[in-house]
């Protein structure tokens, strides 16, 4: 995680050199340095939260700080970010939605799997997806169809218990389940990847029955496509 926060810690620090000392952005007016800014703190915020929860090699936030474009641009993507989120959030209540950089982290687990939330939940050892599973994820869905210049990456996490090759291939059937409903809905498979990683990324200790739940989780990676890039770095050229 040493080398995740240095990452983080350099992109912070060539934005906000960029921000106070090139000619183009002192013409900048306070509000897109702000951006600006806003995007190298969030990329900190990241590399901070990584470097807190339980797992070496927080995959999910390195998505996130590895499709980063920075910049004046990356606050854009930023702002764009935000609504989306808001967007899960409201209509998602199952969710745990983290903003972070220019992507969002949305992670699907075990705590409260009561059908009074609409989640993306497996009972034990199982991986087949459910009615309240296929909901979250048609919500998930009509709120892709709104953000098309987005990607999305899946991610299967498990607990400790039992053995450690077993967790990893249930993470894989978990994960590839998610993402194979989300393939026949109308989500186009080229915005998605599919990772697992068994229990080798934990969130927090697995000492209890609680947090091995909050370990047996899917978690999804929000971030820009090409042409929101693209889109962000020619807006962001307007403004200089």
């Amino acid at each position: 995680m040493k080398n995740l926060f240095s990452k983080t810690f350099l992109f912070a620090t060539t934005v906000a050199l960029i921000v106070s000392s090139c000619d183009a952005t002192r013409r900048m007016s306070k509000q897109d340095k702000g951006v600006a800014a806003g995007a190298a703190s969030g990329a900190v915020i990241g590399g901070i939260l990584g470097n807190n929860v339980g797992d070496k090699n927080n995959t999910a936030i390195g998505a996130i700080i590895g499709a980063a474009v920075g910049g004046v641009a990356g606050g854009i993507i930023g702002n764009k970010m935000d609504r989306q989120a808001e967007k899960i959030k409201t209509e998602i209540p199952g969710a745990k939605v983290e903003r972070i950089g220019e992507g969002i982290r949305v992670t699907f687990d075990e705590a409260n799997p009561d059908g009074s939330k609409a989640g993306v939940y497996f009972a034990t050892n199982k991986y087949n997806i459910d009615a309240n599973s296929k909901l979250a994820l048609d919500k998930m869905v009509s709120i892709f169809k709104e953000y098309p210049e987005t990607n999305l990456l899946v991610e299967g996490h498990t607990d400790d218990v039992g053995r450690e090759v077993y967790n990893l291939s249930l993470s894989e059937r978990r994960a590839l389940a998610v993402t194979n409903y989300l393939k026949t809905t109308s989500m186009e498979s080229s915005r998605i990847i599919t990772k697992w990683y068994g229990e080798t990324q934990p969130i927090v200790d697995n000492n209890t029955a609680e947090s091995r739940s909050l370990n047996r989780r899917v978690e999804f990676v929000i971030t820009a496509n090409q042409k929101m890039k693209a889109e962000a770095k020619a807006d962001a050229d307007a403004k200089q």
